[in-house]
């Protein structure tokens, strides 16, 4: 298994392996295909874009990475929300993955911000 030194990949890989485990439940249990093939890839789409920001050719791709991984955090979100309303998830499993998800949020808004900071 791959360990990162960088808090962000190491948390948003991570959480891309819970996320890929909530597909597989949703689609097996649940009968779930719509909303699950939505988290599918915005979830798995956060750490991707990080990962992609890492090797960014300038510091303006690195951010406009990062801007996105933060976009897909905020739909992977919203879609975890919709999880526990709608009952597919429990709220204990729901704000688990919400708490990771606000995590990596947190960490994304950081680096943004330092960036932006550091490009000026």
């Amino acid at each position: 298994m791959t360990s990162y030194d960088n808090p962000l990949l190491e948390k948003s890989l991570r959480f891309s392996a819970r996320i890929v485990k909530l597909y597989k439940f949703l689609t097996t249990e649940k009968k779930e295909t719509i909303i699950s093939k939505q988290i599918i890839r915005s979830g798995t789409s956060i750490g991707a874009n990080a990962n992609e920001a890492v090797y960014g050719v300038s510091t303006a791709d690195f951010i406009s990475k990062l801007q996105i991984s933060l976009k897909e955090t905020a739909e992977t979100e919203y879609w975890l929300k919709l999880l526990v309303l709608s009952d597919y998830i429990d709220e204990k499993q729901g704000d688990s993955l919400i708490n990771d998800c606000l995590e990596i949020k947190r960490i994304l808004i950081s680096s943004l911000k330092t960036a932006k900071e550091n490009k000026q």
